[in-house]
């Protein structure tokens, strides 16, 4: 069986390793140049805040370059893909090998089977790295690259809406059955208008809703105030929607996302977006394993014809035309036009297919 999907193993690790040194070869001049491009348009800001040194150039540039690393490793391998292929294509390799019976699936077995080493590789080191880089990058230059305070983990506020009423909570501790309120405010609404407030020291879950302690509840329609020292109030709001945080998928690696989703869809928020962004930290890196596909336009067609730089252009035009179609899918799923499993998922599908069907109409 596989003798019928690689080559002999002699050619599949040549025509390997010419892809793999190729693709880390141009991820590093193309991430060394674009990092000091970064640093000279940066670097101004960050030494014009009183105390940042040195130090601060070389923490820029630690958080800084996995971003780069992770955003230009599939233009890499699109570009090691075209220049293996015209190699082997102008050094007339190409036709030796199917001179020798190998097919032209067979040629581009090991370079698909390496992009999808170089995808797990790039879905660790997204996971691993990039997540971190991206949260203090964000936390850093929002605050101006002034010194960042470190983020508390509990105590923080929170608006809720629960049916037509408003909570606000100063401060919130704690999960499920275990959750605390502080300082609560609710906002009682009917037919979108209010109708009473309600005010408390403290608020724990409670059987059909919450008890609050140490409450006050002021009648707008009678100007009546009412003080007791507990209050059982039945509403639909639930633990979760006061404990579950805003959560950006950028800054919260594969495992940890899933369970934020889970726990945002039983608070009743919105996670079509999040979802969108969790199947794409798979078909995102996936994308090294399609380049070969879509550059073999390159790979056949004699060299002499004088049109190998045309087919060059054209992979290369496939392979954009993908980074082109796979953002504006994912900007789609933002605005909530597209289904989430389809924009993280249809545009590999739709240029797998178009490679396989350029491939086979041309050469198979």
């Amino acid at each position: 069986m596989l003798s019928r999907l690689f080559p002999a193993p002699t050619l599949a690790r040549y025509t390997a390793r010419m892809f793999i040194t190729r693709t880390f070869a141009f991820l590093a001049g193309l991430a060394l140049i674009l990092m000091t491009l970064d640093l000279l348009g940066e670097s101004g800001r960050i030494l014009a805040v009183p105390g940042n040194g040195e130090a601060e150039l070389w923490k820029y540039v630690s958080i800084r370059m996995p971003q780069i690393i992770a955003l230009f490793l599939p233009f890499s391998v699109l570009l090691a893909t075209l220049l293996t292929f015209m190699t082997l294509n102008q050094n007339s390799e190409i036709t030796i090998f199917k001179a020798a019976g190998i097919s032209a699936h067979q040629i581009l077995a090991p370079l698909v089977l390496a992009g999808l080493v170089i995808a797990a590789l790039n879905f660790i080191f997204n996971e691993r790295v990039l997540v971190r880089a991206n949260f203090e990058y964000d936390r850093w230059k929002a605050a101006e690259y002034h010194p960042v305070p470190p983020e508390e983990p509990t105590g923080r506020e929170v608006w809720v809406r629960a049916g037509s009423d408003l909570w606000h909570v100063a401060r919130v501790e704690g999960a499920g059955a275990d959750t605390r309120l502080h300082d609560v405010s609710l906002y009682i609404r009917s037919d979108e208008r209010l109708v009473a407030i309600v005010r408390a020291d403290e608020a724990r879950p409670a059987a059909g809703g919450w008890l609050l302690v140490n409450a006050s509840r002021f009648d707008v329609a009678t100007g009546k105030r009412t003080a007791s020292s507990r209050i059982a109030l039945p509403t639909g709001a639930q633990p979760q929607q006061f404990t579950t945080r805003s959560v950006n998928a950028d800054h919260l690696p594969f495992w940890q996302l899933w369970p934020a989703i889970r726990d945002l869809k039983a608070a009743g928020k919105p996670t079509d977006q999040l979802v969108a962004k969790l199947n794409h930290k798979i078909s995102g890196p996936l994308s090294a394993a399609l380049m070969p596909l879509l550059g073999s336009v390159a790979a056949f067609g004699l060299a002499r014809s004088g049109k190998l730089f045309v087919r060059a252009v054209i992979g290369l035009a496939l392979g954009f035309a993908f980074f082109v179609v796979d953002n504006f899918a994912m900007a789609m799923a933002d605005f909530g036009t597209y289904p989430p499993w389809a924009a993280a998922w249809a545009p590999f599908l739709l240029f797998f297919l178009v490679g396989e069907s350029v491939l086979v109409r041309t050469e198979e």
